[in-house]
């Protein structure tokens, strides 16, 4: 297949808006993408009547392969697992070429829930609520019948269904996150209860190489005794601040000149539901 520099540009960020959201890694996407347009290289040019759906045919199987190990070393991981945090920088549409990292879908919240769905439930609830591709489109993709899929899909919303009250207003949960820093910053646990859901959840990500809870802490009572006894461990010239992840507000806290933690939310009706605390070096961000 004939790979031009501007069908490059054109489809990575559809095929990495793929593989990132199929298996929440930025790595494990990225070595996918720069796998399937190696081997598309070599396929011949008369097979194909579509690049962009032969492309996302391939990038979708691969991911799909890649499961299969990756929820091995899942079952294996210290803890909870968190979906690696995508640092970005802007949250407008002025970059083209990031819209289709926009869409619904990309939330730490909803990538975290994606681990709940069997490999061809993700691909195939992605491809249609995500993408927007028509039951057929998806049914050559995945190489299953279109009644199948649709019963695929239905499984996997079933599996998901809370996650559709997810706010994705930025400005929005912004506004709540900061009232979340103000409340903790000065102890102020009437403004915190107010913030959390009864049964908030908690899930802290260390992956075995940084201390952090192995269980997920549920309840407001025991989130905010254990946030409050992360904040009197931390050093005095630790700082944050509320930076673009996964295109949505998230608390970003810098200890010795470097990220310790990304502190990401599942925010509905401006109630926090789930705190997802990410201190794995191994996913943080290089400032």
């Amino acid at each position: 297949m004939q790979i031009s520099n501007e069908d490059y540009q054109q489809f990575k960020p559809l095929l990495f808006s793929i593989s990132y959201r199929m298996l929440g890694s930025i790595v494990e996407a990225e070595d996918i993408v720069h796998e399937t347009f190696l081997k598309a290289y070599q396929i011949d040019e008369k097979q194909i009547d579509n690049k962009k759906a032969y492309l996302c045919k391939m990038v979708t199987n691969r991911c799909l392969d890649e499961l299969k190990s990756v929820r091995r070393r899942r079952e294996k991981y210290v803890g909870p697992w968190n979906p690696v945090p995508l640092l970005l920088e802007k949250t407008d549409d002025s970059d083209p070429s990031d819209i289709v990292l926009k869409k619904e879908g990309l939330s730490i919240a909803f990538l975290r829930m994606m681990e709940h769905l069997a490999p061809d439930e993700r691909a195939v609830l992605l491809l249609k609520e995500v993408f927007d591709y028509s039951y057929s489109e998806i049914a050559n993709i995945i190489e299953k019948k279109e009644e199948n899929c649709r019963k695929i899909l239905s499984r996997a919303k079933q599996k998901i269904s809370r996650i559709e009250d997810e706010s994705l207003n930025y400005e929005r949960n912004k506004y709540t996150t900061n009232l979340f820093i103000q409340a903790f910053q000065m102890h102020n646990t009437a403004a915190l209860l107010e913030l959390l859901t009864e049964n908030v959840t908690l899930y802290s990500d260390g992956g075995g190489k940084v201390n952090a809870a192995i269980r997920p802490i549920v309840s407001r009572a025991n989130v905010m005794a254990f946030l409050f006894g992360i904040f009197k461990k931390v050093p005095k010239d630790f700082y944050f601040e509320v930076k673009n992840v996964n295109y949505q507000p998230a608390i970003v806290i810098h200890i010795n000149g470097k990220v310790q933690s990304i502190l990401s939310f599942y925010i509905s009706n401006d109630k926090i539901n789930e705190i997802y605390i990410t201190m794995n070096p191994d996913k943080l961000p290089i400032l």
